[in-house]
């Protein structure tokens, strides 16, 4: 069975315009995080307003952000998936009334009993571990740590994901990958054709 496809980092309105065509994406993530390259500012945001995803959902990103902050820019999708990368509790996470995803930085095995933190997400999100950076680093962990990995919630892998992995990353039978980095020409500037030479082998 093949996982989902979740596109993330987009801020360029004409990527997003291109790729809505694209069958075969099921997740289209915006990162409202100052330190990201692919930081959504608020002119892309204004643009946004009665933007039609079609059978494709919004997944807004946030690192350590304000109740507030979270609430003003979630509103401008219908119905998002909230997605943290930070250090944000179960609590808090859930308090948005949004399903969310909770993302776990893999180091080593250890690392998997962060998990059991986060009994309210919908789904888990494996990244990389790399100290004092969130929000993903573009690279991949070691995949065999959540090798055959049982979860009550569903998985996302993410992290350094492109046509040259892809299949090892399917090998690991997530519900969702998550690819960022890997479909881009230059750090922040996603590529259309790399999005579908990537759907292509997944479809």
């Amino acid at each position: 069975m093949k996982p989902f496809t979740k596109i993330c980092g987009i801020s360029d309105f004409h990527f997003l315009n291109e790729i809505i065509e694209l069958e075969g994406i099921n997740y289209l993530g915006f990162i409202f995080y100052e330190k990201s390259p692919r930081y959504v500012n608020q002119k892309f945001l204004n643009k946004l307003k009665n933007f039609n995803f079609r059978d494709k959902r919004p997944v807004c990103v946030y690192v350590n952000a304000s109740k507030e902050y979270i609430k003003e820019t979630s509103s401008y999708f219908e119905d998002p998936i909230l997605q943290f990368h930070g250090d944000e509790t179960n609590e808090f996470c859930k308090s948005h009334k949004n399903e969310f995803w909770k993302a776990i930085r893999i180091k080593d095995h250890e690392s998997l009993k962060e998990i059991t933190n986060y009994n309210s997400a919908s789904a888990i999100l494996f990244e990389s571990y790399k100290k004092g950076i969130y929000g993903g680093s573009g690279e991949s962990f070691d995949w065999k740590i959540i090798e055959n990995i049982n979860l009550t919630q569903k998985n996302v892998l993410s992290g350094g994901i492109s046509i040259k992995n892809v299949d090892n990353a399917i090998r690991t039978q997530p519900w969702c990958i998550d690819i960022n980095s890997g479909v881009e020409s230059s750090i922040g500037i996603k590529d259309t054709n790399l999005v579908k030479d990537i759907l292509k082998k997944l479809y």
